[in-house]
């Protein structure tokens, strides 16, 4: 690292240091100011005048006395009303389709043989991406892909798109009954490859009978990361409206964003996701916040596509070279860009969240591996990244992209296997469902009884673009598994997991038909 760069690094650390000190020391100014006047001001009052004096001077002084009480009301409602309203998370909800969409590895890869277009390259390629992905026996796709032959149509996709929307709508309003349609006041839908018209917005207000000055977004092009940028849209829009609900929806649509082509770096899409969506019901009332799960602490987003085309370019939709099949090109320089985001974003985040004690330590690590050369001991003279956030955060939901990712991520944020436990079984159970993956691992902390009150929830997502964006969640209370497992997407699997996933788990091509011997295995172990 040149002398540029690392006085770049130092100065991005201390400006987040210094912003985060202005805004701590802005924030209790009114404190600091009473208790300053209270201490000056008190003490020569109670030595020179008696309560009767007080008095005294309070009724020949009373019209003063009430015109300063006005003014100081006043500047406390003033102070009161320009602080953020606090942003609560009253529910969530999974979508899980029917077991007659669920199909094992084997059964995919048929079904992908049936579809057609593929060469035996290309086939052979799937097989070992899919082998290597994490993905478990049981995985979604919608019925036009289910199909002989595969039925990919404006149609259809709607069909899907519909389903997973409705569900999980249908399932976040069945769990808090307290909340009516009519009392929404913000709609945001976000769906990055499917944007039809009138938009998946338009199709909740009118599916629900919203009221006609609902302020609604629909968000699409964003990636994976979608699903935080939704919350934080919501977050912001909510210290506008008062006193109201935002319904916040990720999906994907997986029927028009399948490849039957043989570009490889396009196919390793149809390895990895599936279909999936998530509701989240958000609030500013104060009266909900004995209620709600979580309060909403941070967030942080991160866009690298402005300053780097690389990063720009390294997830895009487009034609394949035949002209005929449209895909997303997944670019070989992904994880690079990807690690380049994530530091990025924990630079921000890092300040707001860790005690100063590992700020410091992360600091004097970074000076002293990249300009004294010192190795960091035990890591075979690796310099150390990013700083323990395990210090700080008590459960990591990382986006089920894909095996490698969350490998990378659980050696570069130094994580536990029961911290990556949730975005692995996800990954395993659902496949990437690109936005909503977070709201399922979440789902899987709750049903595992693991969110206990006063816990902090990083949810943390990277998508096209390039984005790297977070969330920092607080625990309001203790979350009852047994009530949540009802209605929870794994409800049925729970029971099983965690489970040991492989780096490699072989598909045997002579598998049964009716997929008997691809059942979810019992578990072994811590599930690693």
């Amino acid at each position: 690292m040149d002398s540029r760069e690392l006085l770049r690094t130092v100065k991005q650390a201390s400006r987040n240091h210094a912003r985060l000190l202005y805004h701590s020391l802005l924030s209790r100014l009114p404190h600091i100011l009473f208790v300053t006047l209270l201490l000056v001001v008190a003490p020569p009052l109670a030595s020179t005048l008696s309560l009767d004096a007080l008095w005294q001077e309070a009724r020949a002084n009373a019209a003063a006395l009430v015109a300063a009480s006005a003014v100081l009301a006043a500047a406390t409602h003033a102070y009161a009303a320009s602080r953020p309203r606090p942003v609560y998370l009253l529910d969530l909800a999974g979508y899980k389709p029917g077991p007659a969409h669920e199909l094992t590895r084997s059964q995919a890869l048929k079904q992908f043989g049936l579809a057609g277009g593929f060469d035996d390259e290309s086939m052979a390629f799937q097989k070992r991406m899919m082998e290597r992905s994490g993905l478990g026996e049981a995985t979604h796709f919608p019925a036009s892909l289910l199909s002989v032959p595969v039925d990919m149509c404006l149609r259809t996709a709607r069909e899907e798109s519909e389903a997973v929307v409705f569900g999980v709508v249908d399932g976040l309003l069945a769990r808090t009954p307290r909340v009516r349609p009519a009392d929404i006041g913000i709609v945001i839908v976000n769906s990055s490859l499917y944007s039809p018209t009138p938009s998946f917005a338009s199709l909740v207000v009118n599916r629900y009978g919203l009221r006609h000055d609902v302020v609604s977004h629909n968000l699409s092009g964003m990636g994976c990361s979608a699903g935080i940028i939704a919350i934080d849209l919501a977050k912001h829009l909510l210290q506008v409206h008062r006193d109201t609900y935002a319904l916040v929806v990720s999906t994907e649509n997986i029927t028009l964003n399948a490849y039957l082509g043989n570009n490889r770096p396009m196919l390793v899409t149809n390895t990895l996701f599936r279909v999936g969506g998530a509701a989240v019901l958000l609030t500013n009332r104060r009266s909900d916040r004995a209620l709600a799960k979580y309060q909403l602490i941070h967030t942080v987003r991160t866009h690298r596509g402005g300053a780097s085309d690389r990063s720009y370019g390294c997830v895009t939709q487009e034609e394949d070279d035949t002209g005929r099949h449209v895909g997303v090109s997944l670019s070989k320089e992904l994880m690079s860009v990807a690690g380049d985001a994530l530091r990025t974003n924990i630079t921000t985040l890092g300040p707001l969240v860790l005690p100063l004690s590992e700020q410091l330590r992360f600091l004097a690590t970074v000076v002293l591996t990249r300009v004294f050369g010192v190795p960091r001991a035990g890591m075979g003279g690796k310099p150390a990244r990013v700083p323990d956030f395990a210090m700080a955060l008590d459960h990591f939901c990382i986006h089920a992209g894909g095996r490698g990712v969350l490998d990378e991520l659980e050696r570069s944020l130094r994580l536990s296997a029961w911290h990556m436990e949730p975005s692995r079984m996800t990954l395993y159970r659902f496949g990437n469902t690109s936005s909503s993956s977070l709201w399922y691992e979440l789902a899987y902390c709750e049903a595992k009884g693991r969110i206990k009150k006063g816990d902090r929830v990083w949810q943390i997502a990277f998508g096209s673009g390039f984005k790297c964006n977070s969330a920092v969640w607080k625990a309001l209370r203790t979350v009852d598994a047994e009530e949540v497992r009802g209605s929870s997407p794994w409800a049925q699997d729970l029971h099983r997991l965690p489970v040991h996933v492989p780096k490699v788990g072989p598909i045997d091509d002579d598998e049964d038909e009716d997929g008997t011997s691809c059942k979810v295995p019992k578990p072994q172990g811590n599930g690693y």
